[in-house]
């Protein structure tokens, strides 16, 4: 059944049927390979996703991840002639609004059945891709040719990459089409981004990437807190965590607002879970209270209240 009504993402609660719809990002989408819709919390309506890591290849591993890189990926490669052929497609169908044939997409509701944005996402680190500066060229030009000016194209990243000289340049090029970068900053000190993000690449080169992103243009801090093992952030962290988010405005950054959210789908390591909503509320407030930006809160799929 179809939800009746809309429920705001700070209130949704795990029975909600929106939330459950919210849950569905499945890279999987008809036979396409690269290019897939989801109806995005974050985004507040559709988002048409790009994969730049069928491979399901990443420099990070995170705990939360619902990739399960243990299995073989089908594919290996990016054909940037079928991706591109793939992103015309699935914008026809939401913009002519056949995407809500779809099963899958049958019960959205009607002020979001929208297109919010096209994001560059998917199964790793879509500034990995060694092509990222063209293949940001070629959805830009699509995006342009079809008038979609007040579609955002998004980057959804952990930022390791944008000290390369094709990420600054893509970077450029969202800027030139109402582009936002979504930056991952999940852990306040070494030793738990180690153990959250498990990665080598050194957390003083996410901060000092994010920090030069950021003196350019307005950047979104995207950040999950967990219960690891039964155990959330201590406060010692979020503090830490907040510090840094200080240091960055401090450093001439600018931090357009911070995506507060939680495990919501199943995680590819069982020990990694949700953060009760109430925590996250407690986190959020602790933000505005310590660093003064604003903070949208999303929860995810705890069982109890």
């Amino acid at each position: 059944m179809c939800p009746a009504k809309l429920v705001q993402p700070s209130t949704q609660r795990p029975s909600d049927p929106l939330l459950q719809l919210h849950r569905d990002h499945s890279r999987l989408f008809q036979q396409n390979l690269y290019v897939y819709p989801v109806l995005s919390r974050r985004s507040r309506g559709i988002s048409v996703g790009i994969n730049l890591n069928p491979d399901m290849v990443c420099n990070f591993d995170c705990v939360y991840c619902q990739v399960d890189r243990r299995r073989a990926s089908q594919v290996l490669e990016v054909e940037r002639k079928r991706l591109i052929q793939e992103l015309e497609e699935t914008l026809e169908l939401v913009l002519s609004g056949r995407l809500y044939q779809d099963e899958r997409f049958a019960c959205v509701p009607e002020p979001l059945r929208r297109l919010s944005d096209i994001a560059f996402s998917g199964d790793g680190e879509p500034t990995t891709y060694p092509d990222f500066a063209r293949i940001v060229l070629d959805v830009a030009a699509v995006k342009k040719r079809r008038g979609l000016d007040e579609a955002k194209l998004v980057l959804i990243t952990n930022a390791t990459m944008f000290h390369r000289p094709h990420v600054t340049e893509a970077l450029a090029t969202l800027d030139a089409n109402n582009g936002e970068i979504w930056a991952k900053l999940d852990a306040g000190t070494e030793a738990f981004y180690r153990t959250i993000d498990r990665t080598t690449v050194p957390l003083g080169r996410i901060l000092a990437n994010i920090l030069n992103a950021a003196r350019a243009r307005p950047v979104v801090i995207q950040s999950l807190f967990l219960s690891l093992d039964g155990q959330g952030p201590s406060d010692l962290e979020i503090e830490a965590y907040c510090r840094r988010l200080g240091e960055i405005v401090a450093g001439g950054g600018q931090i357009a607002g911070v995506q507060l959210y939680t495990v919501a789908r199943t995680p590819a390591e069982p020990a990694a879970g949700p953060l009760p909503g109430l925590e996250l509320e407690r986190i959020g407030a602790i933000i505005r209270r310590r660093v003064g930006i604003a903070v949208d809160i999303f929860p995810g799929a705890e069982t109890t209240p």
